[in-house]
């Protein structure tokens, strides 16, 4: 596919619902009308999320979430998904209509394949849950951009009721029924298949691999779902030899209760005697100034959103690298890296975040 990804600055804009449908019991899809004026903004590779802003009990909550289907013009579908005691999932499959309107930033993200069109390849997908929603899109694409490509996934759910996307992936297996494999792994329903019923852990996935998906026919994998079935799958796969430029990977959340969360909206009191670090950041060609105590561990993103409310950020947890820029000087304290690659560590990048200053002084540049 070789989608290619333009790094653009991340902004919000009011689109309206035009359809909310059902998936399941604790999900539904929403689908966006893009205005002509902006589908160059909207435009997006499959695999790319969104972010949706709402306020809700007096709080400004942003969620993200990838977009589920090949790109059309004019349209945007995400899957949500109801969390545990989740803000935004609960009051979006009870609320959401059509007509209505919400806060919808422009499309980001890296989860997108690297190969050219031009070749013929084997993509495989492993996904659970909500995982499966960049993986649609991801299937859609390839296959009908490419006779000669064959798509694989592995998809792990707790029952067949709970499947998302489930008649959309039976529609494209019948659409290319040489082409498109699936094997629905079921963790508390049984299936006729014993290596198909069960949790997906590290022995179940080296059996699939070994029986259903041989690793040397694969050119390139896709990794989406909670933290430890990501890390399960990237470390059974460089076991066996993959490399790890031919594995893409997305988190939905880390799944790590104890990892420190980005700060958004923590609130943070300066008096004249105490010792703070100035941090400058570079943004949309203009520079702000904000000083941050040294004894509050306070974020690089939470201070400039304290003199600045449009510094780009979706999921503040480390996940979504929306919030990423370069350190141009002073050092900084990454708490926690979900989503940049060693390349762009190395290039000075940092998630703001996650990032606490360790200088007197810092600057950093979003622009870059």
């Amino acid at each position: 596919m070789s989608a290619t990804v333009t790094r653009r600055r991340a902004t919000f804009n009011s689109l309206a619902v035009s359809k909310v449908r059902r998936l399941t019991d604790d999900a539904i899809e929403v689908s966006f009308t893009v205005p002509s004026e902006l589908r160059g903004d909207y435009s997006y590779a499959p695999g790319q999320y969104i972010a949706l802003r709402a306020s809700l009990q007096g709080e400004d909550v942003r969620r993200s979430y990838s977009i589920c289907q090949a790109p059309v013009d004019g349209e945007l579908k995400v899957a949500i998904k109801r969390d545990l005691g989740g803000l935004f999932s609960t009051w979006a499959l009870e609320s959401l209509r059509p007509g209505m309107h919400l806060e919808v930033m422009s499309p980001e993200g890296r989860f997108v394949s690297q190969l050219s069109t031009r070749d013929a390849a084997h993509y495989v997908a492993i996904a659970a849950g909500s995982g499966i929603t960049p993986v649609v899109a991801l299937i859609e694409s390839t296959l009908a951009a490419n006779p000669g490509n064959s798509f694989s996934l592995v998809y792990s759910n707790r029952t067949a009721m709970d499947t998302m996307f489930i008649d959309e992936l039976a529609d494209l297996k019948d659409k290319y029924p040489a082409r498109l494999a699936l094997y629905h792994v079921l963790t508390r329903e049984q299936r006729t298949s014993e290596l198909l019923s069960g949790r997906l852990d590290a022995e179940r996935f080296r059996s699939i691999l070994g029986s259903l998906i041989s690793p040397s026919t694969v050119d390139e994998w896709f990794i989406c779902g909670p933290f430890d079935l990501v890390q399960l799958c990237r470390d059974t796969l460089a076991e066996l030899g993959v490399k790890s430029s031919e594995v893409r990977y997305e988190l939905f959340t880390t799944g790590k209760p104890e990892r420190p969360v980005g700060q958004t909206g923590r609130p943070i009191a300066i008096s004249a005697d105490q010792d703070v670090h100035t941090i400058t950041f570079r943004l949309d060609g203009t520079t702000g100034i904000v000083t941050s105590p040294v004894r509050s561990n306070e974020s690089v993103l939470n201070a400039a959103l304290r003199v600045r409310g449009d510094v780009p950020f979706a999921c503040a947890g480390g996940v979504c690298g929306t919030c990423r820029a370069v350190v141009v000087s002073g050092t900084v304290e990454m708490k926690e890296n979900y989503a940049l690659e060693p390349s762009e560590l190395a290039r000075g990048y940092v998630l703001t975040c996650q990032a606490v200053p360790t200088s007197a002084r810092v600057e950093v540049n979003y622009d870059a």
